[in-house]
């Protein structure tokens, strides 16, 4: 129940947000999520009993969200940064699990984000597809994962996840962008649009199991408690952060 109420105080916000809140209502929505789920990743850094970042991290991460065009030396000297700040470790051996774990967190909470604000630029309706066609697929896949499912999809990860569910969920999102895209991205080619749904879907479940693994090794069930009913932002979002910069990076390239 807590998990249904959840949705439906958070859905009509997210519908808002997405398609018709301004600019100043958009950007700062976009840096508060960020910023959570880096400080759930961070939680999760220290239950691997690795040293969290700080505000370094933040502070990278909120450049590579907003800096007008992040280009790929800035992401290099944020990295070479993040090893410098490790030599500030007590026991050099926590050097490059620390400069890895900030890094990974900035480009996984941060970098992943911004294609949020690169979608909305080309239709606020891109940006709704990108985050919702996983939220079906994980309707289908825990539904008939339920009623179906028989062979293990990664039992050491997620020992209910099975391959029925992942293909009942891919068909969802497909199934999904065959209606979507004719009525509100009419421009887009059907075949296209298929393949998106079919790409951004299946990275999204490689990006639940991703967490669920992180998870698993720092022996926790969830990456907060901010969200009743779905744990925290990481647990929510998890499979989007994913699929964002594949969806992002095909729009791109059919808009070029």
């Amino acid at each position: 129940m807590k998990r249904v109420l959840t949705g439906l105080v958070l859905i009509p916000i997210f519908v808002y947000i997405v398609i018709w809140s301004p600019i100043w209502v958009f950007f700062p929505t976009v840096a508060i999520v960020a910023m959570l789920l880096f400080h759930e990743f961070n939680g999760l850094v220290s239950a691997h009993n690795f040293r969290s970042s700080g505000i370094f991290g933040y502070v990278a991460g909120l450049l590579i969200l907003f800096v007008p065009r992040p280009e790929i030396i800035f992401v290099v000297l944020v990295a070479l940064l993040a090893l410098g700040l490790s030599l500030a470790s007590r026991d050099l051996s926590e050097a490059l699990p620390f400069s890895g774990a900030l890094m990974l967190g900035v480009l996984y909470c941060f970098g992943t984000m911004r294609t949020c604000i690169g979608l909305r630029d080309m239709s606020p309706y891109w940006l709704l597809f990108a985050l919702s066609l996983n939220w079906l697929g994980d309707i289908a896949a825990f539904y008939v994962g339920r009623s179906f499912g028989r062979h293990k999809l990664a039992p050491r990860v997620s020992p209910a996840k099975s391959w029925e569910g992942a293909i009942a969920s891919t068909l969802m999102s497909v199934a999904y962008a065959y209606f979507y895209f004719p009525r509100l991205l009419p421009n887009v080619p059907l075949l296209w649009a298929l393949g998106i749904a079919a790409a951004g879907n299946v990275a999204g479940q490689i990006g639940d199991l991703c967490e669920s693994a992180i998870k698993r090794g720092a022996g926790v069930k969830d990456s907060g408690t901010m969200l009743p009913g779905h744990g925290g932002w990481l647990d929510r979002v998890d499979s989007s952060l994913f699929a964002l910069p594949v969806v992002y990076y095909i729009a791109s390239v059919i808009q070029r």
